[in-house]
């Protein structure tokens, strides 16, 4: 899954971004790494471009247009922003998501989102925690050089013109990751939906400090392993994730909210609620912590919802089972539900034959084999557990390609409307940019005139006259205002995204189904049996 990120920098050494990006830091100090020498050291791999610099450096550029808009010479001003795109590490194995691929994905996405700033993209091969996840930096110069077109993240008439400061709000924000969503789905990607908010959130600052705790507890307890005392503890928990631990416990507990306070207050957490809202205040603090920074499943919604489960569970155990329900109907009745989804964790069985025709040695063969008999135990398990016979998991699979199949057809007219929206918002915006320029060329009293005009200003002309045969073409004779576009473009998003989630789960049933058949058909023809297997071996 992609993750959408936002740094703001009041940095005014714009080279220091292009250094972070360039060369190797320390994760937990950020500053650079050095070799023997005391020289810095160039990162293994990585992809770099520069948009709207002309040819001077990031740096350079950016300092030489705060100078002529006399912009960001404060200290308190944000100098520059850090958008940063990060792919799920399954993408390169699975998708062919490459850094030359994801460089062009990310310079593309700059160009259409951030036009007008000065922006250097960079595109890295894996995280800093060694994940495997390909990641982009967008850094761009808070300022921004050109008037560009209204777009639809933007709220005020400064955000289009040259000379005025590239602002972050929340609406930007939700925007930023739709699109990344729509991205990941145009390029067939792994992607969760970026608009609703996480269970649990992790601020960059708690992440860090997760980080340097864990390491300076493993190097404690490397130091007492030494001695050969022992280890008391090898996990370290920030004081937020003691204190989501805690209430989730409270939580599993209770069944009225008076409970919940109590539980919580015996261990020295008090819960407060203000205007619908809780926050939670902890022995060693003097302000509470809001339920939004802990996450979802601490609010007062959540909080309810499973107090109220927590009720009607306890209501059901005191309740009598009726005599009827035996246990063969049980087992019958949980049989027709485990049909409903596969596990998820079965791959596909290697074509052992091929892979040797191909000039692959024999540690590669022996651990194919293995490989093999894994998925082939896995594939018998799954088999039994769910009730399939092979006409079955036939059945199973038109099933699941006919859901796909319709997901997929759902989505498409959306998309393709959203995209027409956002057709015709740009030829709007475009032809409300001339009407001061074809206002004009009413003023002229002569047809040399009115010449002279259309050759001084023959770009905007060109602009509106493109802009006239696109609406001729589309047969609109009353052109719709930018806001009731917006609001049909969100409308439509919001139903894509929906849609969206139903896509993905019915595109990997699809794919668990179709390597379970895979295997099955491999074990009947492909693989030799054990005796055989000794025999060639032999």
């Amino acid at each position: 899954m992609a993750t959408f990120k936002h740094i703001s920098s009041k940095n005014a050494d714009y080279g220091a971004a292009e250094q972070y990006l360039t060369f190797e830091h320390d994760e937990f100090t950020m500053k650079p790494t050095l070799d023997e020498t005391g020289r810095l050291i160039l990162r293994e791999d990585y992809r770099i471009a520069t948009l709207n610099c002309g040819e001077e450096d990031f740096a350079v550029a950016c300092m030489r247009a705060n100078l002529r808009y006399g912009k960001n010479q404060k200290r308190e001003d944000v100098k520059s922003h850090h958008y940063i795109i990060s792919f799920d590490p399954r993408d390169a194995a699975d998708n062919g998501l490459t850094v030359d691929r994801a460089q062009a994905l990310g310079e593309e996405f700059c160009a259409e989102h951030f036009p007008g700033h000065q922006a250097i993209v960079c595109t890295h091969p894996d995280g800093h925690n060694h994940s495997g996840n390909i990641h982009v930096h967008i850094v761009i110069n808070s300022l921004r050089i050109e008037e560009v077109p209204l777009l639809p993240y933007m709220d005020r008439p400064a955000d289009t013109r040259a000379g005025c400061k590239h602002r972050c709000t929340d609406a930007a924000m939700e925007y930023f990751k739709a699109e990344v969503m729509e991205m990941c789905h145009r390029e067939n990607l792994y992607q969760i939906d970026l608009l609703h908010s996480s269970k649990n959130r992790i601020t960059e600052r708690e992440y860090w400090a997760q980080k340097k705790g864990q390491a300076k507890l493993d190097k404690e307890n490397a130091t007492l392993a030494a001695e050969g005392q022992p280890v008391k503890q090898t996990k370290f928990e920030t004081d937020k994730a003691k204190l989501r631990q805690t209430i989730r416990n409270a939580m599993s507990e209770a069944t009225t909210f008076d409970e919940f306070s109590a539980l919580l207050l015996r261990q020295g957490v008090i819960v407060k609620e203000s205007r619908g809202r809780l926050s939670y205040l902890t022995p060693d603090r003097t302000k509470p912590i809001t339920a939004r920074k802990l996450g979802d499943d601490f609010d007062r919604a959540a909080v309810l919802a499973l107090l109220e489960q927590n009720t009607h569970r306890a209501a059901e155990k005191t309740a009598p089972i009726p005599e009827y329900h035996t246990a063969e109907t049980n087992r019958t009745e949980r049989g027709k539900t485990q049909k409903i989804a596969p596990t998820g964790n079965i791959q596909r069985m290697v074509d052992r034959a091929a892979k040797r025709a191909e000039g692959k040695g024999i540690g590669y063969d022996r651990w194919a084999a293995v490989h093999n008999l894994k998925q082939m135990a896995a594939t018998v398990a799954a088999m039994e557990q769910y009730g399939f016979t092979p006409d079955e998991l036939d059945a199973a699979l038109v099933s699941a390609n006919a859901d796909l199949h319709s997901s997929t057809a759902k989505l498409k007219p959306i998309e393709t409307a959203i995209r027409e929206k956002k057709d015709l918002q740009k030829q709007v915006l475009a032809y409300a940019k001339t009407r001061d320029v074809r206002d004009g060329l009413k003023k002229q009293k002569t047809d040399k005139a009115r010449k002279a005009y259309r050759e001084k200003h023959e770009s905007d002309f060109i602009i509106a006259d493109a802009a006239v045969r696109y609406f001729r073409q589309k047969g609109i004779t009353k052109l719709p205002t930018y806001k009731s576009l917006q609001a049909e473009i969100e409308q439509l998003t919001a139903e894509k995204n929906a849609l969206y989630n139903e896509y993905r789960a019915n595109k990997e049933r699809v794919r668990e189904l179709q390597t379970m058949k895979s295997n099955l058909s491999q074990m009947h023809h492909g693989e030799p049996s054990r005796q055989k297997k000794h025999e060639q071996e032999r």
